[in-house]
């Protein structure tokens, strides 16, 4: 049974928060890699690249580029997962953006592959509903940190203020004489 996660009164599924882990933001891009994306469709990473070498005229450098070989050892070195290593040393991953992503989908027709494309899609949409809440609401913290700076600087004037106007009190308390 999968569980079942409540985001702005939208109830999202779970496996639509696992997909987000494999997605990467390499040159400025947020993509997934083709053998993240051969897992999830339940096909090996080969016949993934062979449909799309196939029908390579639907995917253009935006929505589909090869990792350069130091793009992929620094990706690689930060894998815990050794299966991910596991490909042919002359051979780095194609990275795949979210309009290559949809584009797979009319090469890969099975019900898995529909599904898994919905989840992707919705996955990526709440990626950009994330940057979107966090921009805001790094605007109103902003607007509330220039508020609470203001607040201190006038607290931090009443004090000294109240300080110089104290006079200089007795102490309380028994006085002993020496």
């Amino acid at each position: 049974m999968e569980t079942n996660i409540i985001v702005q009164n939208k109830v999202k599924n779970s496996a639509e928060f696992s997909i987000i882990q494999n997605i990467y933001e390499i040159r400025g891009v947020k993509v997934m890699l083709d053998f993240d994306l051969a897992e999830m469709y339940e096909v090996e990473t080969r016949v993934l690249n062979q449909s799309v070498k196939r029908n390579i005229r639907r995917f253009p450098d935006d929505f589909m580029f090869q990792l350069t070989k130091d793009e992929w050892k620094n990706m690689s070195s930060q894998f815990v997962m050794t299966s991910r290593t596991k490909r042919p040393k002359s051979s780095v991953p194609y990275a795949f953006t979210e309009q290559g992503i949809a584009m797979l989908s009319g090469l890969l027709n099975s019900e898995i592959a529909i599904d898994t494309n919905i989840l992707i899609m919705r996955a990526f949409v709440a990626i950009r509903q994330y940057a979107l809440n966090y921009e805001d609401l790094k605007r109103e913290l902003d607007k509330m940190g220039i508020k609470v700076n203001a607040i201190c600087k006038v607290l931090d004037k009443l004090v000294k203020e109240k300080k110089e106007r104290q006079k200089p009190r007795n102490k309380i308390g028994f006085k002993q004489s020496n």
